[in-house]
């Protein structure tokens, strides 16, 4: 019976034979019988999830041939199923504290490398080593009033902004407020690369910049020949352009495709460029753009209005994948359709829902949000700006 159970952990390297040997030995026949029963299960359970998750991506592929070709998507190109549950015996008691035990001593003794995340402050080192830049910053109620002018100009409304601000940060969020740091008192470890009010990553800053480079600097010259600039404005505007027009040569140079803005994104010159986020004058510009983007895509796919929920849900799942989960078949499908099995489990979000749930969910969320301090001032910034517009200011 030992030797069975010895089985169950092929490929082991002889550094762990003694800390195997010595918790397999510590298991009466019992335990040892519920071991191999247990283990048995899951490795039938692993099995089954690999199945199904190989039938996702096999379904994925045959719609993204069918997307290229403007072939229109049928059920039949989902599974409409959520992944198996595990059924089978679970250790209990005595014998899960060993196999426990066990395990931490497996890490302890090979612990996985940890791959810290950048921070905030990397990039705007990396800002100031490339670029020799630092980003403006100024109160969050300037900053979202220049991000209320800047969306509005693009044709955003109050309703779409504010809602995915609400959703992004739970209401609450600051300018440059990072993915799993708290956004007062930034307590906490980034758990992306997601800055600001829209959380974008930086291989989304590097794709917009690439896309909308020329906008932004067209845009910061606007702002360049403003009459009541002060000569100092006048040379921070001029030097703003000057990097701008450099970050946007760099992105340029990379092929306009996701996977290689998400390489880039991580060497110091991309880093540089998700700094800008940051800015008083770049930030809210490449924010709504982005914001502006997803909205022109669903134009262009027969979709010219998008609530809040439908913005975040092409900003989640990817702007194709989002409006796919907007439309039949996709918005009945379950949502590990729409993800790959890491990112499926996990966002806890989107577990267990279909496309529509998804979106309903989001909804829910961005409802609760808006009654947060940060949404209610950000929903006043649009007033103001619209206030100023009617003025002629």
């Amino acid at each position: 019976m030992l030797i069975l159970a010895l089985l169950w952990f092929g490929g082991m390297r002889p550094a762990h034979a003694i800390s195997t040997i010595d918790f397999l030995t510590s298991l009466s026949e019992t335990e040892l019988d519920a071991f191999q029963d247990w283990k048995t299960a899951r490795h039938s359970y692993d099995r089954q999830l690999d199945t199904y998750w190989d039938a996702i991506e096999s379904k994925r592929r045959v719609r993204r041939q069918k997307r290229s070709a403007k072939v229109p998507f049928d059920a039949d190109d989902y599974v409409m199923s959520f992944p198996p549950k595990y059924k089978g015996p679970n250790l209990a008691g005595e014998l899960a504290k060993k196999y426990n035990q066990f395990l931490e001593v497996q890490k302890q003794e090979s612990p996985e490398p940890t791959r810290e995340l950048a921070t905030v402050a990397d990039y705007l080192a990396a800002a100031k080593r490339v670029y020799n830049f630092t980003p403006e910053r100024v109160s969050e109620k300037e900053f979202k009033l220049r991000y209320a002018e800047e969306a509005s100009a693009l044709g955003l409304t109050k309703e779409e902004v504010v809602r995915v601000y609400a959703l992004e940060t739970g209401g609450v969020g600051t300018y440059d407020m990072q993915s799993g740091v708290h956004p007062s008192n930034k307590g906490g470890r980034p758990i992306s690369s997601a800055l600001g009010y829209a959380q974008l990553l930086d291989a989304n800053s590097v794709n917009e910049v690439s896309r909308s480079g020329t906008t932004f600097i067209a845009r910061l010259n606007e702002k360049l020949h403003e009459r009541d600039n002060t000569p100092e404005r006048i040379a921070l505007l001029k030097h703003k352009i000057a990097v701008m027009k450099r970050m946007y040569a760099n992105c340029k140079r990379v092929p306009f495709e996701w996977d290689r803005h998400r390489a880039y994104a991580k060497t110091p010159p991309g880093m540089g460029v998700h700094s800008i986020n940051i800015d008083s004058d770049i930030g809210p510009m490449l924010q709504a753009m982005k914001l502006k983007t997803l909205k022109d895509i669903a134009e262009k796919h027969g979709h010219p209005s998008l609530s809040g929920a439908e913005i975040e849900l092409m900003n989640l799942a990817g702007p194709m994948t989002g409006l796919e989960m907007m439309q039949t078949p996709g918005s009945r499908a379950p949502t590990p359709n729409f993800f790959d099995r890491r990112a499926y489990y996990v966002n806890k979000m989107v577990i267990g829902l279909t496309g529509s749930e998804l979106q309903a969910e989001l909804d829910r969320r961005m409802g609760d949000g808006m009654t947060m301090p940060g949404a209610r001032e950000f929903s006043e910034a649009f007033d103001r700006a619209a206030s100023l517009r009617a003025a002629g200011r």
